[in-house]
This record gives C-alpha cells, sequence and structure tokens, in this order.
C-alpha cells in the first residue's frame, strides 16, 4: 500500500546544514504545491545576487541568528523568530550578520483558496498518545 506521507533526515542545523549550507526538500519529500529549503549562512555571507521570481512568493522563517533583507530596496533587520513573506515579482536579498539559519518556503502566489482550519477535517481516529482520553 503506498503512503500519504513521506519523511526525510535532513540532520542537525549546528551540523549537518551547517556542513552543506542548503538543503532542498521538496523533490525527496514529492511536495506538490511548495518548495523548502533548510539554509545555513555563515556570518558575514550574503547571496551574491538580488533575485525575484515569476509565480512564487517566498517566506522567509529565521531561526537562529541575525542579518539584514532587502526587498524592493528597503533593508531591515532581521533576527531569530522574524517571519518575512515576500510577493513573486519583489525583489530581494539576505545577508548573514551572524551564523544564521533560516526555512524559505516557496509556493505560488494567490494559489491558497483556503487556510488550515476551513480545510481541515476531524476524524474519528486516535494517536496513541489519545487513546487514554
Amino acid at each position: 500500500m503506498e503512503k500519504n506521507y513521506s519523511t526525510m533526515e535532513i540532520g542537525t542545523l549546528k551540523g549537518d546544514l551547517a556542513d552543506k549550507g542548503r538543503i532542498m526538500v521538496g523533490q525527496e519529500l514529492g511536495l506538490t504545491g511548495s518548495e523548502i529549503s533548510f539554509n545555513y549562512a555563515p556570518a558575514g555571507t550574503f547571496a551574491p545576487f538580488v533575485h525575484s521570481h515569476k509565480l512564487n512568493e517566498e517566506v522567509y522563517i529565521i531561526l537562529s541568528g541575525k542579518g539584514m533583507f532587502m526587498v524592493d530596496g528597503e533593508e531591515f533587520l532581521i533576527q531569530e523568530g522574524n517571519v518575512i513573506r515576500v510577493a513573486p515579482e519583489s525583489e530581494r536579498a539576505i545577508k548573514a550578520e551572524d551564523n544564521m539559519a533560516y526555512i524559505c518556503i516557496q509556493a505560488q502566489g494567490g494559489s491558497l483558496t483556503q487556510a488550515t482550519m476551513d480545510d481541515a477535517e476531524i476524524t474519528e481516529s486516535k494517536a496513541s498518545w489519545m487513546k487514554d482520553q
């Protein structure tokens, strides 16, 4: 029977991710509506280009460290706990001032037709930790 989920191991943020710099998970997980990358940028490094997208908006989730972000010429400080959404056509760039780990999620702009609570269906199934409730 084919499984309706997929998993993968990316390792630790400070170990494996720091060594690789970027881990893309979309293809291995079989994502059909988004791309997700886990990124690590050493202090003082930056993407050597400014870019935009034709269709995809991006969400950057800063997991650790701090840095600078630029959107359409406006530069601002980013740090652990920040979430930044960038429209497809907007130009963007990122720089790490401290060692910085972040997740970048790409999905086609305007493609979400419903939010989680509108899409969720509560079922009668129970996980093993819920059986005594």
